[in-house]
């Protein structure tokens, strides 16, 4: 696995770079030489963040630690995108690395997913707005995100609250 370390508002020594580069290692017997890891080192306030994100062969594995300690973070991020990988292992077996799982016994404390099961359906229109009136709209529903059409485009976007508490937008083609 490839792995590209950078940081935000920290200067990433070569210590914070190999410990990294050291604890992910561990999630090489998932995937093989052509997965990148992309790795974002940041502080906020107090919080030491880390965020990586894992691309192999068109599917993206995400996790976003933050702790009052950077090597605390590092440590954790890692069991994060392991746990992700062990409770979908069986839809995960075809695309990862054969042998990835040659050790079940590993995973026999994780509950798998056998099905999603949706609980709830809704149908709406979806009006012509701005997007600060769909920014408005998701706020005054108290939603995370919005789906909306918009007014300039007449294409659908979504709208989302970001951790940080600003907006995202995502375009849809």
């Amino acid at each position: 696995m490839k792995i590209t370390t950078t940081g935000r508002k920290i200067n990433v020594t070569e210590g914070l770079r190999s410990y990294t580069e050291k604890k992910l290692s561990k999630l090489d017997k998932f995937f093989n030489d052509n997965t990148t890891a992309q790795v974002t080192l940041s502080v906020q306030k107090d919080d030491h963040i880390i965020e990586v994100t894992v691309y192999h062969e068109g599917m993206i594995f995400r996790a976003e630690v933050r702790d009052a300690d950077m090597y605390a973070a590092i440590d954790r991020v890692g069991d994060v995108i392991e746990r992700q990988i062990r409770k979908q292992k069986t839809r995960l077996e075809k695309k990862l690395r054969s042998g990835a799982f040659d050790n079940a016994e590993n995973f026999a404390d994780v509950v798998e997913e056998q099905e999603f099961k949706i609980v709830k359906t809704k149908k709406y229109e979806a009006k012509p707005m701005s997007v600060e009136e769909a920014i408005l709209q998701m706020n005054l529903l108290g939603h995370e995100f919005y789906i909306f059409n918009n007014a300039d485009t007449l294409d659908k976007e979504v709208v989302y609250k970001r951790k940080d508490g600003n907006y995202g937008l995502i375009e849809l083609s």
